[in-house]
Order: C-alpha cells, then sequence, then structure tokens
C-alpha cells in the first residue's frame, strides 16, 4: 500500500496519519492504492465511482504545500478557483467552464461548497483554509441529483479529521517569506476512558503575513494574511449503531485590502500613472477586508439493521463582511465602493442508505434549506456621485432525491437517480441615489421592489457501468444540473425597467463517458473522461451602460444580471499516476476543454460569435514528480518538483484584451524528512519561478478604471510538525 510517502498527487491513499514505521513500509511499496471517498453520499473506492472526482487525502494536501482550497486548481481537470476579486477569502470556482463570479447577495455559486455534508451558501468565508482535515474530494460535472441546486458545474467537499478512539494529535509552526507565520494544532481522543462512549476534537489555527504589497499612501500592507481559526467536535457513540456528532467551526478573517495593478492610465486621473509593482497601490481608503464566518451541526447516525443506515443532519451557518474596494487605485475618490454583506442559513437533511449486500442499493433523502444574505454596497464615483445597493433575499428550498445502484450482472451496473427542488426567493431592494458622500440624504430611487418568484427543476441521472477486468471500469453518465434563478440587486428600474425583474434558472445536460483503470499490477493509475454539455439560460454578471441625459451616449452604468442565452461545452481529462519503482512517484492531470456560446442575445441581437466563455481555458495540466526514500533510522525523506499551466484564460464578461491572461505555467517545490514518529520536518516553494499572472480584473470605461488582480508571488517556508 502506498502511505505517506506516495502523497505527492490526488486520488491517492489512506486517509489517518501514519507513523514513521508505517511509512517506512509505504517507501518501500510497489503498488499503488485507492482511497474511500463518498462523492455518492455511501463509502465506495475511488476507482470504482462511474463519477469524474479528484480525492487528495491529508498527506497529499501536506506534500503539495495546499494551504487553501484555491491552490488545488492545477491538480484538479478543468477546475479554476481563486480569491474573488477585492476579496481575501471569498472564493470564486469554475468547473468545466460553469460558475458564477459576482458574490452578491443576489447570485448564487455555480460550484457547491461543502464543510462535513453542510452546504455553505455564499461564497464569502468558502475559501476553506486546510488544517486538520481528512480529505478533500472534487466532483466534476453536473451534481444536481446528489447534491442539488447550485452545484451545476461540481461540488468540493471538505472533510474533517474524524473523532479518533485514542488520544492523538499535532502541533505545527511555519515560518516563511513576507513574514509568514502560521500555526496549527489539534488533540482529539476519548473522554473518561476508552469505553465511555464520548469523543472530542479541538483543531486551531493562526494564518499571518505581512503582505506582498504596500499602500504607499498610508504605508499600511496590501494582500496580508490575518486569519484566525477554530474548530470543536464532540460525539457520543452508544456501540456501532448509534452516534451523535456536535461540530463547530469559527473563522476571523481580518486581512486587509488586496493589491491590484493599474493596467493602463485612468484619463481621469493623469498625475497618477500605473504603478510599477502588481501589488502596491496608493488607496486612501479605509484598509479593511473582513470576514467572520461560523457554524455549528449535529449529525446523528442510527443503523437500525445491517442492511440500513439513517443519518440526520441539521446546521446553521451565518457569516458577515466588511470589504472596500478602490477601483481606481488612488487617494481621489473616483470609484470607491464599500461593501458590508451578512448572511444566515439552516439546512435540514435526512438521509437513508440501503446495502444488504446483493444486487440493489443506494441512497434516498429529503433536504431543506432557509437562508437569508443581505448587505449593502455603496458607491462614490468623481466625489460627486454617490449611490447605494441595499436590500435582502430570502430563500426556502425543499428537495426530495434517490439514487440507486442495480447490479445487472456481476460486471455490469445501472444507476439510476433524480432530485426535485422546490424553492422560493423573495427579494427586497431598495437602490438610491444621494446628494452626500455620507449617503444620508437621498435625492432619487432608481429600484424600489420586494417580489418573490419559485423555481421548480427535476434533476434526473442515469450511468451504466461495466467492469470489463477486475482492474478495468468503463462508465456512460447522463445527468442534469440547475443553479437557481433570482433578482438582480443592482438593479436600475428606471433606466432598464426590466432589471427589476427575475432572471431563470441555469440548467446544464451533461453526457459523459469514462473509465478507471488499473495497469501494471497496480502501479499505474489512469481515468479518463469525455463529456459533452449543453449549458441553458447562462446567468452572466455585466456593467450594462446608461444614458441619464438623453443625449444618446451612455454616460453612466450599472451592475446588471441576465441569461445571456446558451452554450455548448466539450472537455477531454486524464489523470494519472505512476509508480515506476519504489522510490518514484509520477501523478498530475491533462485536460481540455471547448466552451462555445450557441446563443447570446445583446440589445436584441445574437453576438455569440464574438463572446467568449470566462475563467475556461482550452488547455491545462499538472505534473508532480516525488522521490522518496527510507532513512536507517526508521524515517524516510521525500522531495517533489510540479509544474502546472494553463492557456489562455478570459477572467472578465467584459473580455478586456488587456485583462485576458495568456497561458502561464508554475513550477512548485518540496521537501519533506519524516525525522521519526513524532517529528517531520519540510521547506516548501510555490511560484519559484515568481511568474506575474492575472487571476481576474475591472474594466469600467465609465470611470477610466482598467485594473488587475495577480496570484501570488514567488514564496517559501519551513515547517516542523510533532505529532503524538
Amino acid at each position: 500500500m502506498i502511505g505517506v510517502l506516495l502523497a505527492s498527487g490526488p486520488v491517492l491513499a489512506q486517509d489517518a496519519p501514519q507513523p514513521a514505521s508505517t511509512a517506512g513500509k509505504a517507501a518501500s511499496a510497489t503498488n499503488l492504492d485507492s482511497i474511500m471517498v463518498t462523492a455518492r453520499k455511501r463509502e465506495e473506492t475511488l476507482q470504482e465511482v462511474p463519477v469524474a472526482v479528484t480525492a487528495f487525502t491529508s498527506e497529499a494536501l501536506d506534500k503539495l504545500n495546499v494551504q487553501d482550497i484555491s491552490a488545488l486548481g492545477p491538480q484538479v481537470p478543468n477546475m479554476t478557483i481563486y480569491a474573488a476579486r477585492g476579496a481575501s477569502s471569498t472564493v470564486t470556482a469554475y468547473i468545466r467552464g460553469v460558475g458564477q463570479s459576482d458574490p452578491t447577495w443576489g447570485s448564487d455559486p455555480g460550484v457547491g461548497i461543502y464543510l462535513d455534508d453542510v452546504y455553505i451558501a455564499r461564497p464569502q468565508g468558502a475559501l476553506l483554509d486546510v488544517f486538520d482535515v481528512s480529505r478533500i474530494e472534487v466532483l466534476r460535472g453536473p451534481q444536481g441529483t446528489l447534491y442539488g441546486k447550485n452545484t451545476i458545474g461540481g461540488a468540493i467537499k471538505y472533510i474533517s479529521r474524524g473523532l479518533p478512539t485514542e488520544t492523538e494529535g499535532f502541533a505545527q509552526i511555519t515560518v516563511g517569506n513576507y513574514s509568514q507565520l502560521d500555526a496549527k494544532a489539534a488533540i482529539g481522543g476519548p473522554i473518561g476512558g476508552a469505553d465511555s462512549g464520548l469523543r472530542v476534537r479541538v483543531a486551531v489555527a493562526s494564518l499571518n503575513n505581512d503582505g506582498f504589497g504596500e499602500n504607499t499612501f498610508n504605508g499600511q500592507p496590501v494582500s496580508d494574511k490575518q486569519i484566525k481559526a477554530a474548530r470543536f467536535n464532540l460525539g457520543a457513540y452508544a456501540g456501532d449503531d448509534f452516534d451523535v456528532q456536535f461540530a463547530l467551526d469559527y473563522t476571523d478573517d481580518t486581512s486587509g485590502m488586496r493589491g491590484s495593478k493599474m493596467l493602463a492610465p485612468n484619463p481621469f486621473l493623469p498625475g497618477y500613472p500605473p504603478m510599477d509593482s502588481r501589488y502596491d497601490i496608493r488607496s486612501g481608503m479605509r484598509n479593511l477586508n473582513n470576514v467572520e464566518s461560523k457554524g455549528a451541526s449535529a449529525t446523528v447516525n442510527w443503523r437500525p439493521n445491517e442492511d440500513v443506515a439513517l443519518k440526520y443532519v441539521i446546521a446553521k451557518r451565518e457569516s458577515d463582511s466588511q470589504g472596500n474596494v478602490d477601483f481606481d487605485t488612488t487617494p481621489v475618490k473616483l470609484a470607491d465602493v464599500s461593501g458590508t454583506y451578512d448572511d444566515n442559513q439552516v439546512s435540514n437533511e435526512l438521509q437513508l442508505n440501503y446495502d444488504a449486500g446483493g444486487r440493489v442499493r443506494g441512497v434516498v433523502g429529503l433536504y431543506q434549506f432557509k437562508g437569508e444574505a443581505g448587505g449593502q454596497i455603496q458607491n462614490n464615483y468623481f466625489s460627486a456621485q454617490f449611490a447605494d445597493n441595499q436590500g435582502k433575499v430570502l430563500t426556502d428550498s425543499i428537495a426530495l432525491y434517490a439514487d440507486w445502484t442495480f447490479d445487472l450482472t456481476s460486471k455490469l451496473k445501472l444507476d439510476v437517480g433524480a432530485r426535485y427542488t422546490d424553492e422560493d426567493k423573495r427579494a427586497i431592494v431598495l437602490n438610491r441615489l444621494y446628494a452626500d458622500p455620507g449617503f444620508v440624504r437621498p435625492v432619487a430611487v432608481t429600484a424600489d421592489f420586494d417580489k418573490k418568484t419559485n423555481f421548480s427543476n427535476v434533476s434526473p441521472k442515469v450511468s451504466l457501468d461495466y467492469q470489463i477486468t477486475p482492474d478495468i471500469m468503463v462508465y456512460g453518465l447522463a445527468t442534469r444540473g440547475f443553479k437557481s434563478g433570482g433578482y438582480n440587486i443592482r438593479a436600475n428600474a428606471v433606466a432598464v425597467p426590466r432589471s427589476a425583474e427575475p432572471f431563470d434558472d441555469e440548467t446544464v445536460d451533461s453526457f459523459e463517458i469514462g473509465s478507471k483503470m488499473a495497469f501494471l499490477d497496480q502501479r499505474l493509475f489512469l481515468n479518463l473522461s469525455a463529456f459533452h454539455n449543453k449549458y441553458k439560460d447562462i446567468q452572466l454578471s455585466v456593467f450594462t451602460g446608461i444614458d441619464t441625459n438623453g443625449d444618446g451616449i451612455d454616460d453612466s452604468f450599472f451592475g446588471d444580471f441576465t441569461n445571456a442565452g446558451k452554450g455548448t461545452v466539450n472537455g477531454l481529462e486524464i489523470e494519472y499516476q505512476y509508480l515506476p519503482t519504489q522510490h518514484w512517484l509520477i501523478s498530475g492531470n491533462l485536460a481540455w476543454l471547448d466552451a462555445k456560446y450557441d446563443e447570446y442575445m445583446d440589445r436584441g441581437v445574437n453576438v455569440a460569435k464574438q463572446m467568449k466563455f470566462t475563467n475556461a481555458p482550452e488547455y491545462s495540466g499538472a505534473l508532480n514528480v516525488e522521490y522518496r526514500t527510507d532513512l536507517a533510522n526508521g524515517g524516510n525523506l521525500s522531495a517533489r518538483v510540479s509544474y502546472s499551466y494553463q492557456s489562455e484564460v478570459w477572467p472578465t464578461t467584459d473580455l478586456s484584451p488587456v485583462i485576458r491572461q495568456g497561458g502561464y505555467g508554475l513550477v512548485n517545490a518540496g521537501v519533506v524528512w519524516r525525522v521519526d514518529d513524532a517529528w517531520t520536518l519540510s521547506l516548501q516553494g510555490t511560484n519559484l519561478a515568481d511568474k506575474e499572472y492575472r487571476t481576474t480584473g475591472y474594466n469600467i470605461p465609465a470611470v477610466g478604471t482598467l485594473i488587475g488582480f495577480y496570484g501570488a508571488p514567488r514564496q517559501y517556508s519551513l515547517s516542523a510538525r510533532y505529532d503524538f
């Protein structure tokens, strides 16, 4: 079996941390081992699941130096994930060309993110930091049947460490450039003795650096990191058939503003030419970018007999955010935007799993969600135009789902499933213009409405998989996913009346074939998938110009949200792991994506041929090469080099050629020395060539804004970890 030393790539072995003696044996192993996943809400090995899924164990995440889930992007075929514009912990995620980049409360994400079976409805605080994790699973393609709305692109599942039966834990400290200082620790075990039935685990993290740039106007750090996080889990076990588990999590992100670079001179600011640094700014706005999120859940597991397992999960989550984005990046109040966001959600899920060891097994479930998200966005343009967007969106959703597998023969399996969702959305919107920069004296109302709409959807799934040999399985899959519609919270109902009407939900019908293969006596894993997606009623956040004085020239704009049209997305994905000798491991992925609009309506005209999908590179991939060896004292040593590449990307819907990011590659490397059973030292480096690359940006001609947000520069760190 491949243990901790085979953890330099995804789709890898065991969840539990291994002592050095076990790791030493792993270093001399000569075959790979597939891990257990719950992609279909039941435990299966990765190689037998007829779904495109990539899984990372805790060891893999450590080896790859994954600090938050954005670092998973290069290691997952056709996934783009990064911090949203102007924020540090607000996530933007796309899988197979499907996602959502607008983080406001009026729109929903296109990739679902789950923390221990609990859906995180809003992107604020959802760029999860990785600590005390068991594994992370990334499901590609629509997951509407089992995971419901807003998983139209896929789902990311973060699974925390379980509750141990013996006392164990770890402490780790990391130092690096940019004054990085991270501390992580966890401890868990039984309370009142091994037979008490009570188990607990506590994990904490403090993640800090001084930033990649400086606000030269006030000397404050830019793109810094100041995050505190904690998790608490308590479980009560009445034998093997019944348990109740409670979980609490808390994150406080007080990082400052993100740096952005002026990509061209602003015609309204001739005295402020672009700066050389891609992170430095000279903003006069308050250094504010705070996100506080917390959650609580209770999970009841009951197995009334050997064939049936019942699971009930009730959860509550809430978050509060405050942030400033200086679109002009200067002390001048040309385009200064401040935002406050708040949300809370309560969800209930009841699930029944059936498996009698025969030819039929499956899961049925009932899911209920109630959420409220809102806030206020204040816009100051030219210190002369003052406008805000405020209100909230209330969501009530209920869904019934089922997914069953039938063994038609000993080798051929049929999987069928469906999910019915009924959802009510109510939007309360009040958008106004003001006479003062304090937003106290309103002078006009651009939108004022309280409206409600309903969406219902049936997401079916059918798949066939055939076990050609014990090591080769092929499958075909047809499924549907949907993302619920809603209301544009930035609506300008006076200038554009239709902006106050609801936009429709979007759907993807996906057709996929694939294979899970093992060769060379389990020394080579090769997983392939090819898909054809029909994408309908695509939701897009765009800037729409408006003529406020009737001269025929657009002299202002507002944030619009619309169903643009239809598209077709085709793709190929290859994931591989190869163990040529006991000392070498090669892993990675290759992906091709062809995403094109079939219809894109703009003011009654189909401009599909001129438009491009955002965050959808045609080619991408990663290569990880690791050398590992046992040491005479019982420890082991591993060294890894990784290279990832993605081709041209259009990050924003306006298709600015300046914001467009050309193809680029990143080089990462790491050395991990497991000294003995307790101590581990690691040296890690990311973006070693210090490549400049944009993740996104803004192009707003009405205020002269053309700025880009960049990925992290070269970073290196040294960690010491003690396990007990």
